[in-house]
């Protein structure tokens, strides 16, 4: 039985063509038996259009691994709602492969159930959003310019930002609620950055994408593969052109973050506090690392003599550089804080995730270049930031570093067989080691997650690690605060209730000992009043009345709301439940 499939997808949207051709893709995803929507394990496209009351029969894909739209005319695969299914189904279980490569292991989506349902005309109207409440990633219709319908099911930038959304959501579940602006900026940035680098794992579409040498198509000049230039003919011109009717609701960020001017001030400028624009720092400090990577690797085999090269040499080399940085960035979610991520944080967690697989930072200097790309935006790792975070870094690398009393530790009575898969004998760990590991014992106490992983190098080394997470709660009036040495915002009543929120992740090496301990203490007077101050400004709290946000609050259309305001559809709101 074969281990993949084949399907064919559009590798941007309809309105990008190729010698006047929709510019589709063929691409390889696990296989499996696939029963009517398509419907399998992990994914189950139901086709209701909410808006119409209508519902399409369930696409036949059957289980012979047969492409029924290999050879697909444009005018089918815009107007089949089978080849719509296809689509969305192909395009979600290949980011969910990739995290799952990374990661080395299965990813959980963040509602508890095995299958997302994917809507492909879910209602019309200019948007797309995962929902967590009802378990489903939604796509909209709308009219374009010229009266023909405009679907984000048939855009691959919307489908894998979408999908991200979904998975870091299962990953890191705290990340939805309001904590501070890095966190609010966190899910579209990142979401963003991945729908973009997942594009440049096509190699042929970045080939096609590439501008052709003077006379001849399968080559490009060198003067075109510039830093510069590369931004402008492969990510500008790229994300230009992502469906110019699309962006009534994608607003066409990644364009825009490219083109963002970095400034050190930023991250402490209010007018970069909106969380769409403090994303768009994000995805612009990695993209423009991606494009130095590129060109790296392009300086250590451009001949001197020739003033053109094989696009199918550059673009090998774009599309190997934007895999290998996808896979740092989704490893990194592995070794960032549960709750209230901050940019720094997740710079440590990228620098930790790589060391671990190539500590020497390898031939093209992935890390290096973060580095110098996040410094450009006043970003520095949180591991070196005394003050910030317990943990400091190993020297010159910007990683996190073990606890500074791991010797110390006690192991007796844990057993590495349940220590890899049960949540009460890492709780037996915690227990043990409380204040050995910093951990505040008065707070509520949950070990919410135990994860084994073997993760596999680019040089087929393999590391093999246990992710354990657990969540800290604290539930306090605000006259309260003084006594944890936080300072309480100015004008909070002093009854006024309000939820501290901590946890750390816990990574074990494959004898059981202790690697890592990234943390949010609860009891970090200085995090603690700076979420507090943010939430209190912008008057946000849970359905409770509480500032600090409760688990299990409703959290409905959040995403949905959220891109409508990025379209400046609606008016600009924090996230609030």
């Amino acid at each position: 039985m074969a281990k993949t499939r084949s399907f064919t997808i559009i590798a941007q949207d309809p309105s990008i063509k190729d010698g006047g051709q929709i510019l589709t893709a063929e691409i390889h995803v696990p296989y499996e038996d696939l029963g009517p929507g398509p419907r399998g394990y992990r994914a189950h496209v139901v086709d209701y259009d909410s808006s119409q009351r209508v519902l399409y029969k369930p696409a036949e894909l059957g289980s012979d691994a047969l492409d029924r739209f290999a050879k697909a005319t444009d005018a089918k695969l815009l107007s089949d709602p089978a080849f719509h299914a296809q689509n969305v189904y192909a395009i979600v279980m290949r980011i969910l492969s990739r995290f799952e490569f990374a990661l080395g292991r299965r990813i959980a989506w963040g509602f508890g159930g095995h299958q997302i349902h994917i809507a492909p005309h879910a209602f019309a109207e200019a948007n797309a959003y995962y929902s967590d409440d009802d378990q489903s990633l939604l796509f909209g219709y709308f009219p374009g310019h010229d009266g023909k319908p405009i679907y984000a099911c048939l855009s691959h930038d919307v489908i894998a930002h979408e999908a991200a959304h979904a998975l870091l959501d299962g990953i890191r579940d705290c990340y939805t609620l309001p904590s501070g602006p890095d966190q609010a900026g966190f899910h579209e940035g990142f979401a963003d950055t991945v729908a973009m680098l997942s594009v440049f794992g096509l190699r042929r579409i970045v080939a096609r994408l590439l501008p052709d040498a003077k006379g001849d198509p399968t080559r490009v000049d060198k003067a075109d593969l510039t830093v510069e230039k590369l931004k402008k003919s492969a990510l500008l011109g790229l994300a230009e052109q992502f469906g110019r009717e699309m962006s009534a609701f994608r607003d066409e960020a990644l364009r825009r973050s490219m083109e963002l001017p970095p400034s050190k001030d930023a991250m402490t400028d209010f007018s970069y506090e909106e969380c769409h624009k403090r994303g768009e720092i994000l995805s612009a400090a990695v993209l423009n690392a991606f494009v130095q990577v590129w060109r790296a690797r392009l300086n250590s085999w451009l001949p001197t003599e020739d003033k053109t090269v094989h696009k199918a040499r550059v673009a090998e080399d774009g599309s190997d550089a934007a895999e290998q940085l996808l896979t740092m960035l989704i490893r990194a979610l592995d070794y960032c804080p549960v709750v209230d991520i901050t940019y720094a944080d997740f710079l440590s967690a990228v620098l930790t995730a790589d060391f671990e697989m190539v500590p020497d930072d390898g031939t093209y200097k992935y890390r290096s270049l973060l580095l110098e790309q996040f410094e450009k935006w006043g970003i520095l790792p949180a591991s070196t930031q005394h003050g910030h975070r317990e943990a400091g870094a190993i020297p010159d690398t910007g990683a996190w570093e073990l606890p500074k009393d791991a010797a110390d530790l006690q192991y007796d009575g844990v057993h590495l067989d349940s220590l890899v898969r049960d949540p009460d004998e890492v709780f037996r760990f915690i227990w043990e080691n409380w204040r050995r590991l910093g951990i505040y014992e008065g707070a509520h106490t949950r070990v919410t997650s135990v994860r084994p992983c073997v993760r596999t190098g680019l040089d087929g080394f393999v590391l093999r690690e246990t992710v354990s997470e657990y969540l800290q709660t604290l539930d306090l009036e605000a006259k309260q605060l003084g006594g944890f040495g936080i300072e309480k915002p100015k004008g909070m009543p002093d009854a006024t209730p309000v939820r501290l929120r901590g946890g750390g992740v816990l990574v074990f090496d494959d004898f059981g000992r202790l690697k890592y301990h990234v943390r949010s203490r609860i009891n970090n007077a200085p995090r603690q009043a700076k979420r507090l101050d943010y939430l209190w400004r912008r008057n946000i709290k849970d359905r409770d009345g509480r500032y600090g946000f409760s688990d299990g609050a409703p959290r409905g259309r959040r995403f949905a709301m959220m891109h409508l305001r990025r379209a400046g559809r609606l008016p600009k709101e924090e996230w609030r439940d």
